[in-house]
């Protein structure tokens, strides 16, 4: 029986566990960035597979989607002071208005699109970017990649926040919309 790491191993020409390598064997085994360092071969201390972008999409939840919600009251008045300058003129006192006016739920208005909408971006950023780093190092090739490793990080970064920004717009705008609406509408 082998189990499926090894028939994906032997397909793609790699000597089993414990077979002598050389410099040279190494070099001729296709090089794959979710596995090995370019040139050296290294190992990654940890695979890229899905786990590690799961892992990675759900630091991006828990950074974005927290973080966001966390600072509500401070994004409810920032949008109020650019809707309505006259009404809030500074923060302190774009706070009290609003608590005066509106309570200390006023400082809570869309928490859930934020937390949701902020949560999907970090969501895409972070687990895109890595899969993304991937996916472009294994299109360049080991060495393009090993010369170039900055400009395809940059590709990998604005292609996984395209992303992530489109998952966050719509969120976005109901967010400004609940926030800057008169109270009670």
């Amino acid at each position: 029986y082998m189990g499926s790491s090894a028939i994906i191993a032997e397909y793609m020409g790699i000597p089993p566990v414990g077979t002598a390598i050389t410099k040279r064997d190494t070099m001729s085994v296709a090089w794959d960035a979710r596995t090995h360092e370019p040139l050296t071969r290294k190992p990654h201390k940890v695979p890229h597979d899905l786990s590690y972008y799961g892992k990675c999409m759900i630091g991006g939840v828990l950074s974005c989607g927290l973080t966001h919600t966390a600072v509500v009251p401070l994004d409810i008045t920032k949008c109020k002071m650019q809707v309505y300058p006259t009404k809030y003129t500074g923060l302190s006192q774009g706070l009290k208005t609003i608590v005066k006016e509106e309570g200390a739920a006023g400082l809570t208005l869309g928490w859930a699109p934020t937390l949701i909408g902020y949560s999907a971006q970090g969501m895409f950023k972070f687990g895109l970017y890595e899969a993304f780093k991937d996916l472009y190092a294994n299109l360049a090739g080991e060495e393009t990649f090993a010369k170039n490793k900055g400009m395809i990080w940059l590709a990998a970064s604005a292609s996984a926040e395209v992303v992530a920004d489109v998952a966050l717009c719509p969120m976005e705008m109901v967010k400004v919309k609940v926030q800057t609406s008169p109270a009670g509408t």
